[in-house]
């Protein structure tokens, strides 16, 4: 009689899961969800130049909480059960293989730092406690055994990685989903499966949603695979995808799977997986190739965070730049200020202004809006990149540690693919809400205000303001800085 526990991770999901699959193969299987306080409150950053930040959000813990939940309705469907306990996994783990009289433990490999010394300190853990441990790589695209240079030899720039998966490199099939057998008896374990923490026992407020949002993002397995089943078969969107992803209003710009994917509600596999038939009965196109070429960014990002580590995540990032003379909000009163009125979105910059605003009520911003609001804060602010991207760590719900982390360097010139560019926010505000039909949702103080203002109201004399009804420094503010100017600087 084998008893094996199913160490649950980012792949809260039955399907295409070989964790699961693996662990399936015994007598009795126990999976185990367990809550790390060091994911929640205030956490300090780590490394030279460190700085505490709120690790884990509402957005975020809500979604976690329901994607639980969600895994306990499947397992129990399929004859199994989910234990939930809180602490540090290598010591949660251990006490609950010895409960149960487990001989093996099978969890999924994750490509970050704090993820990657976790599994260490787990797999440290049960070895002493003489219990057997298999790491299953299942949170990308591509395998990394199907690499054709392995982790070491990626390059650091995206086209040569994609084009070298693409020629080299094969997507597996995905698992199919495992008969489960019956959990071992939990007595000695109190008897008690345990439950997800509260909101109000994480320390953090419950947000309502708000139906200005893009989508109402419920987490779980299931929400996931309806969301796709929606954009793919139902509304029949991913024809236009690439010509609609950079998009600001809407359900349907994009397809928004993005929170399921960073929890692993969603397999990439399985995603493809739907591709690949919707090419083949509806359309094959541009938009179909580009849902995948995103998918390959986000295998890029997770690759680069196991090649490089915690270099990935340094101020100075992976090109190790000290030119940079990176203004503290820890130290420097005037970038805390800055900082400070960034987060609440109230810069005076109103493309910046909105897409925060839309992060702060709902957990979600648009690619294009993340793009912008990083370079504003890193290019034009000139504040360490790395508290934004903190920010945004607290704030997403859809977090992923390589693809926020390495965007946000990338757009800070310190990152892959680097070219020392910044976004002019003005043009691309033209550019993608031509009308200022987004910052009027999302700055209603702004809601008088015709094209050609909206996005610029300080070019307004005092009697276009009266007259408008925006007045500036009263109803909204003037802005921080000269953005030609900083554009200058910057150059």
């Amino acid at each position: 009689m084998e008893t094996a526990l199913w160490w649950v991770r980012n792949d809260a999901r039955l399907h295409d899961n070989a964790a699961l699959d693996a662990a399936a193969a015994a007598d009795e299987l126990l999976p185990v969800a367990v809550v790390d306080p060091r994911e929640y409150g205030e956490q300090a950053y780590g490394g030279r130049h460190s700085f505490d930040f709120e690790k884990t959000g509402r957005y975020r813990a809500r979604f976690q909480r329901e994607t639980a939940a969600d895994l306990r309705e499947s397992l129990a469907d399929a004859g199994s059960t989910l234990l939930v306990r809180e602490g540090r996994p290598a010591d949660v783990l251990p006490e609950v293989a010895a409960a149960v009289d487990a001989d093996a433990v099978h969890y999924q490999a994750l490509p970050a730092p704090e993820e990657r010394a976790a599994a260490r300190a787990v797999v440290s853990a049960l070895a002493d406690a003489g219990v057997r441990t298999q790491s299953h790589w299942t949170y990308t695209l591509h395998h990394v055994a199907d690499l054709p240079a392995g982790i070491d030899g990626i390059d650091d720039t995206f086209t040569p990685f994609r084009q070298s998966v693409e020629r080299d490199s094969r997507v597996r099939e995905p698992v199919p989903e495992p008969e489960l057998p019956e959990p071992p008896d939990l007595g000695r374990l109190g008897g008690d499966p345990g439950s997800f923490p509260t909101l109000d026992e994480l320390g953090l407020d419950r947000p309502s949603y708000d139906d200005r949002g893009v989508l109402a993002f419920e987490g779980g397995e299931t929400a996931g695979l309806d969301r796709l089943e929606a954009y793919v078969w139902e509304g029949d969107h991913l024809r236009e995808y690439k010509w609609t992803r950079n998009g600001l209003l809407g359900a349907e710009y994009s397809s928004k799977l993005s929170p399921w994917l960073a929890a692993g509600c969603l397999s990439p596999r399985y995603v493809k997986r739907a591709v690949d038939r919707y090419e083949d009965e509806r359309v094959s196109n541009d938009s179909t190739y580009w849902l995948l070429f995103e998918l390959r960014w986000r295998d890029f990002m997770a690759f680069q965070t196991a090649k490089h580590g915690g270099q990935f995540f340094a101020r100075d990032g992976i090109r190790e730049r000290e030119d940079i003379d990176w203004a503290d909000p820890g130290s420097d009163p005037t970038a805390r200020e800055r900082f400070e009125r960034w987060k609440r979105g109230e810069t005076g910059v109103p493309f910046v202004d909105a897409n925060v605003r839309e992060l702060n009520e709902t957990g979600y911003m648009s690619n294009r809006g993340r793009q912008n609001v990083a370079s504003f804060l890193a290019n034009s602010l000139r504040i360490d990149w790395r508290r934004g991207a903190a920010y945004f760590e607290t704030k997403l719900v859809d977090y992923d540690p390589g693809s926020n982390y390495g965007n946000w360097a990338y757009v800070a010139g310190v990152g892959n693919d680097s070219r020392n560019s910044y976004f002019d926010i003005v043009e691309q505000a033209r550019n993608y809400d031509e009308d200022g039909e987004y910052v009027r949702h999302w700055l209603p103080e702004l809601r008088g205000l015709p094209p050609a203002y909206v996005h610029e109201p300080w070019e307004m004399d005092r009697e276009e303001q009266a007259a408008y009804g925006v007045v500036l420094g009263e109803d909204y503010p003037e802005p921080m800085i000269d953005l030609e100017a900083s554009y200058e600087a910057f150059r």
